[in-house]
Protein backbone atom coordinates (compact mmCIF):
# COMPACT_ATOMS: atom_id res chain seq x y z
CA UNK A 1 0.00 0.00 0.00
CA UNK A 2 1.30 3.34 -0.90
CA UNK A 3 2.28 5.89 1.79
CA UNK A 4 3.59 8.67 -0.39
CA UNK A 5 6.48 9.14 -3.36
CA UNK A 6 8.05 5.60 -3.26
CA UNK A 7 7.39 5.19 0.81
CA UNK A 8 5.17 1.88 1.38
CA UNK A 9 4.18 -0.10 3.72
CA UNK A 10 4.11 -4.15 3.70
CA UNK A 11 2.56 -6.67 5.43
CA UNK A 12 5.71 -9.51 6.52
CA UNK A 13 5.38 -11.96 9.03
CA UNK A 14 3.53 -10.45 12.24
CA UNK A 15 4.58 -6.98 11.17
CA UNK A 16 3.60 -4.14 8.95
CA UNK A 17 7.18 -3.28 7.90
CA UNK A 18 7.61 0.48 6.03
CA UNK A 19 10.35 0.79 3.06
CA UNK A 20 11.54 3.17 0.20
CA UNK A 21 11.27 1.24 -3.29
CA UNK A 22 12.85 3.30 -6.62
CA UNK A 23 14.22 3.07 -9.49
CA UNK A 24 13.73 1.16 -12.60
CA UNK A 25 11.55 -2.62 -11.73
CA UNK A 26 13.55 -4.64 -14.05
CA UNK A 27 16.93 -3.26 -12.93
CA UNK A 28 19.32 -5.06 -10.47
CA UNK A 29 18.01 -4.58 -7.06
CA UNK A 30 19.86 -3.35 -3.69
CA UNK A 31 18.06 -3.73 -0.29
CA UNK A 32 20.21 -1.56 2.37
CA UNK A 33 19.77 -2.49 6.01
CA UNK A 34 20.34 0.63 8.39
CA UNK A 35 21.90 -0.08 12.16
CA UNK A 36 20.99 0.37 15.72
CA UNK A 37 19.06 3.20 16.36
CA UNK A 38 18.96 3.92 13.44
CA UNK A 39 15.81 3.83 10.43
CA UNK A 40 16.02 3.48 6.35
CA UNK A 41 16.57 7.58 6.00
CA UNK A 42 20.31 6.67 6.67
CA UNK A 43 20.16 5.24 2.76
CA UNK A 44 18.74 8.73 1.76
CA UNK A 45 21.57 10.22 -0.12
CA UNK A 46 22.60 6.26 -1.82
CA UNK A 47 19.11 5.49 -2.91
CA UNK A 48 19.08 9.20 -4.40
CA UNK A 49 22.35 8.34 -5.96
CA UNK A 50 22.02 4.71 -7.58
CA UNK A 51 18.11 4.94 -8.43
CA UNK A 52 18.65 5.76 -12.15
CA UNK A 53 20.52 2.28 -12.72
CA UNK A 54 19.17 0.28 -9.93
CA UNK A 55 16.01 -0.43 -8.11
CA UNK A 56 17.31 0.36 -4.49
CA UNK A 57 15.09 -0.96 -1.56
CA UNK A 58 15.49 0.71 2.04
CA UNK A 59 13.33 -0.46 5.16
CA UNK A 60 12.59 -0.30 8.25
CA UNK A 61 13.96 -3.03 10.66
CA UNK A 62 11.35 -4.17 13.32
CA UNK A 63 10.75 -2.12 15.98
CA UNK A 64 12.63 0.74 13.94
CA UNK A 65 11.55 3.61 12.14
CA UNK A 66 7.76 3.54 10.96
CA UNK A 67 7.76 -0.29 11.05
CA UNK A 68 5.55 -2.32 13.58
CA UNK A 69 7.31 -3.63 16.76
CA UNK A 70 5.57 -7.12 16.66
CA UNK A 71 5.14 -9.50 19.88
CA UNK A 72 7.77 -11.59 19.59
CA UNK A 73 11.82 -11.40 21.47
CA UNK A 74 14.14 -9.73 19.11
CA UNK A 75 17.43 -11.38 17.52
CA UNK A 76 19.39 -11.27 14.62
CA UNK A 77 17.66 -14.46 13.26
CA UNK A 78 14.12 -13.11 13.47
CA UNK A 79 15.63 -9.44 11.46
CA UNK A 80 17.12 -12.39 8.76
CA UNK A 81 14.11 -14.03 8.46
CA UNK A 82 11.74 -10.83 8.66
CA UNK A 83 14.40 -10.05 5.66
CA UNK A 84 13.68 -13.12 3.62
CA UNK A 85 9.89 -12.50 4.08
CA UNK A 86 10.26 -8.83 2.92
CA UNK A 87 11.75 -10.58 -0.23
CA UNK A 88 9.41 -13.11 -0.88
CA UNK A 89 6.62 -10.70 -0.31
CA UNK A 90 8.11 -8.42 -2.98
CA UNK A 91 8.58 -11.18 -5.49
CA UNK A 92 12.75 -10.54 -5.37
CA UNK A 93 14.38 -14.26 -5.59
CA UNK A 94 17.87 -12.63 -5.19
CA UNK A 95 19.61 -9.53 -4.16
CA UNK A 96 22.73 -7.35 -3.76
CA UNK A 97 22.40 -6.68 0.30
CA UNK A 98 24.13 -3.46 1.49
CA UNK A 99 24.16 -3.63 5.68
CA UNK A 100 25.89 -1.50 7.72
CA UNK A 101 27.01 -1.52 11.79
CA UNK A 102 23.56 -4.16 13.09
CA UNK A 103 22.40 -4.51 9.44
CA UNK A 104 25.78 -5.99 8.42
CA UNK A 105 24.93 -8.53 11.25
CA UNK A 106 22.07 -9.65 9.55
CA UNK A 107 23.88 -9.31 6.06
CA UNK A 108 26.39 -11.54 7.21
CA UNK A 109 23.83 -14.34 9.04
CA UNK A 110 21.35 -13.49 5.89
CA UNK A 111 24.21 -14.64 3.21
CA UNK A 112 25.61 -17.82 5.27
CA UNK A 113 22.37 -19.62 5.91
CA UNK A 114 20.62 -18.49 2.32
CA UNK A 115 23.46 -18.38 -0.06
CA UNK A 116 21.25 -18.77 -2.97
CA UNK A 117 19.41 -15.50 -2.04
CA UNK A 118 21.82 -12.72 -2.96
CA UNK A 119 23.91 -11.73 -5.48
CA UNK A 120 26.75 -9.68 -3.19
CA UNK A 121 27.24 -8.39 -0.29
CA UNK A 122 28.41 -4.74 1.06
CA UNK A 123 29.72 -4.39 4.53
CA UNK A 124 29.57 -1.37 6.02
CA UNK A 125 31.03 -0.21 9.58
CA UNK A 126 30.28 -3.72 11.01
CA UNK A 127 32.06 -6.52 12.30
CA UNK A 128 31.61 -10.77 12.48
CA UNK A 129 32.00 -10.98 16.41
CA UNK A 130 30.29 -12.05 19.04
CA UNK A 131 29.18 -9.37 21.36
CA UNK A 132 32.51 -10.41 24.47
CA UNK A 133 31.11 -10.32 28.49
CA UNK A 134 31.62 -6.66 29.13
CA UNK A 135 30.17 -5.62 25.43
CA UNK A 136 27.16 -7.87 27.06
CA UNK A 137 27.28 -6.10 30.40
CA UNK A 138 27.64 -2.57 28.62
CA UNK A 139 24.17 -3.43 26.55
CA UNK A 140 22.49 -4.45 29.87
CA UNK A 141 23.53 -1.23 31.37
CA UNK A 142 22.62 0.79 28.74
CA UNK A 143 19.18 -0.42 29.28
CA UNK A 144 19.37 0.18 32.40
CA UNK A 145 20.40 3.88 31.54
CA UNK A 146 17.50 4.04 29.30
CA UNK A 147 14.45 3.32 32.05
CA UNK A 148 16.49 5.74 34.55
CA UNK A 149 17.20 8.69 32.02
CA UNK A 150 15.81 8.26 28.91
CA UNK A 151 15.97 7.94 25.11
CA UNK A 152 17.61 11.98 24.96
CA UNK A 153 20.41 10.64 27.22
CA UNK A 154 21.22 7.43 25.27
CA UNK A 155 21.54 9.71 22.12
CA UNK A 156 23.95 12.41 23.69
CA UNK A 157 25.79 9.27 24.46
CA UNK A 158 26.22 7.56 21.26
CA UNK A 159 26.47 10.60 19.03
CA UNK A 160 30.48 10.92 20.10
CA UNK A 161 30.94 7.25 19.04
CA UNK A 162 28.77 7.54 15.91
CA UNK A 163 30.87 10.10 14.08
CA UNK A 164 34.37 11.25 13.47
CA UNK A 165 35.50 14.47 15.55
CA UNK A 166 35.73 16.54 12.40
CA UNK A 167 31.84 15.56 11.73
CA UNK A 168 30.55 17.83 14.41
CA UNK A 169 32.33 20.97 12.31
CA UNK A 170 31.01 19.80 8.91
CA UNK A 171 27.95 17.31 9.66
CA UNK A 172 26.05 19.06 11.95
CA UNK A 173 22.79 18.71 9.93
CA UNK A 174 23.20 14.92 9.46
CA UNK A 175 23.98 15.11 13.64
CA UNK A 176 20.77 16.04 14.54
CA UNK A 177 19.09 13.48 11.65
CA UNK A 178 20.93 10.93 13.51
CA UNK A 179 19.43 12.04 17.00
CA UNK A 180 16.43 12.60 15.80
CA UNK A 181 16.25 9.05 14.48
CA UNK A 182 17.42 7.67 17.93
CA UNK A 183 15.28 9.69 20.09
CA UNK A 184 11.94 8.61 18.34
CA UNK A 185 13.39 4.84 18.36
CA UNK A 186 10.53 3.32 21.34
CA UNK A 187 12.02 2.16 24.89
CA UNK A 188 10.71 -1.36 24.26
CA UNK A 189 12.12 -1.57 20.83
CA UNK A 190 15.71 -0.59 22.16
CA UNK A 191 15.55 -2.94 24.65
CA UNK A 192 14.64 -5.96 22.52
CA UNK A 193 17.45 -5.03 20.07
CA UNK A 194 20.05 -4.52 22.64
CA UNK A 195 19.44 -7.88 23.92
CA UNK A 196 19.28 -9.10 20.42
CA UNK A 197 22.79 -7.65 19.85
CA UNK A 198 24.30 -8.81 23.16
CA UNK A 199 22.67 -12.72 22.46
CA UNK A 200 24.23 -12.72 18.80
CA UNK A 201 26.23 -15.10 17.34
CA UNK A 202 29.61 -14.83 15.69
CA UNK A 203 29.64 -15.11 12.27
CA UNK A 204 34.00 -15.41 11.50
CA UNK A 205 34.05 -19.02 11.17
CA UNK A 206 31.68 -19.01 8.42
CA UNK A 207 33.40 -15.97 5.91
CA UNK A 208 35.48 -18.20 4.13
CA UNK A 209 32.38 -20.24 2.91
CA UNK A 210 31.07 -16.84 0.76
CA UNK A 211 30.87 -17.06 -2.77
CA UNK A 212 29.26 -14.11 -3.93
CA UNK A 213 31.32 -10.63 -4.85
CA UNK A 214 31.92 -8.27 -1.15
CA UNK A 215 32.85 -4.99 -0.80
CA UNK A 216 33.57 -3.76 2.64
CA UNK A 217 33.67 0.17 3.89
CA UNK A 218 34.59 1.55 6.59
CA UNK A 219 35.22 5.33 8.06
CA UNK A 220 38.87 5.78 8.67
CA UNK A 221 37.90 7.29 12.40
CA UNK A 222 35.31 4.61 13.71
CA UNK A 223 35.68 3.77 16.78
CA UNK A 224 32.79 1.30 17.24
CA UNK A 225 34.00 -1.26 14.59
CA UNK A 226 37.27 0.17 13.29
CA UNK A 227 39.33 -0.64 10.39
CA UNK A 228 41.49 -3.06 12.11
CA UNK A 229 37.70 -5.14 12.05
CA UNK A 230 37.13 -4.90 8.80
CA UNK A 231 40.64 -5.53 7.47
CA UNK A 232 40.64 -8.84 9.44
CA UNK A 233 37.54 -9.59 7.85
CA UNK A 234 38.58 -8.62 4.39
CA UNK A 235 41.49 -11.13 4.73
CA UNK A 236 39.01 -14.23 5.51
CA UNK A 237 36.69 -13.63 2.19
CA UNK A 238 38.15 -14.58 -0.68
CA UNK A 239 38.61 -12.27 -3.45
CA UNK A 240 36.64 -9.23 -1.33
CA UNK A 241 37.95 -6.23 -1.64
CA UNK A 242 37.98 -3.17 1.44
CA UNK A 243 37.88 0.66 1.28
CA UNK A 244 38.12 3.00 3.81
CA UNK A 245 36.31 5.78 3.73
CA UNK A 246 38.13 9.10 4.77
CA UNK A 247 36.56 12.16 6.59
CA UNK A 248 34.81 9.94 8.54
CA UNK A 249 33.37 7.53 11.66
CA UNK A 250 31.18 4.82 12.39
CA UNK A 251 28.44 6.51 9.90
CA UNK A 252 30.75 6.50 6.54
CA UNK A 253 27.88 6.46 3.93
CA UNK A 254 26.73 9.95 6.08
CA UNK A 255 30.04 11.77 6.75
CA UNK A 256 31.32 11.32 3.43
CA UNK A 257 29.21 10.57 0.76
CA UNK A 258 30.62 11.30 -2.31
CA UNK A 259 33.41 8.73 -1.55
CA UNK A 260 31.25 6.18 -0.32
CA UNK A 261 28.56 6.44 -3.36
CA UNK A 262 31.88 6.42 -5.64
CA UNK A 263 33.25 2.94 -4.28
CA UNK A 264 29.90 1.62 -4.18
CA UNK A 265 28.83 2.56 -7.82
CA UNK A 266 32.30 1.20 -8.58
CA UNK A 267 31.48 -1.81 -6.63
CA UNK A 268 28.41 -2.13 -8.80
CA UNK A 269 29.47 -1.26 -12.09
CA UNK A 270 31.80 -4.25 -11.13
CA UNK A 271 28.91 -6.33 -10.94
CA UNK A 272 27.95 -6.45 -14.54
Amino acid sequence: MKQAENNFNIKVNDILIRYNDEGPKEAPVIIFIHGFPLNKSLWDKQLKSLKDDYRVIAYDIRGHGNTDLGAIDFSIDLFVNDLLGFMDTLKIEKTIVCGLSMGGYIALNAIQNHPDRFTALILCDTNCKADTIEAKEKRMSTIINIKENGVAKLADDLIPNLFAPESFKTNSEEIATVKEMIVTTSKQSLYNSLHALANRKETCSKLNSIKVPVLILVGEEDKITPPEEAISMQKQIKDSSLQVIPHAGHLSNLENEDEFNSQLIKFMGSLK
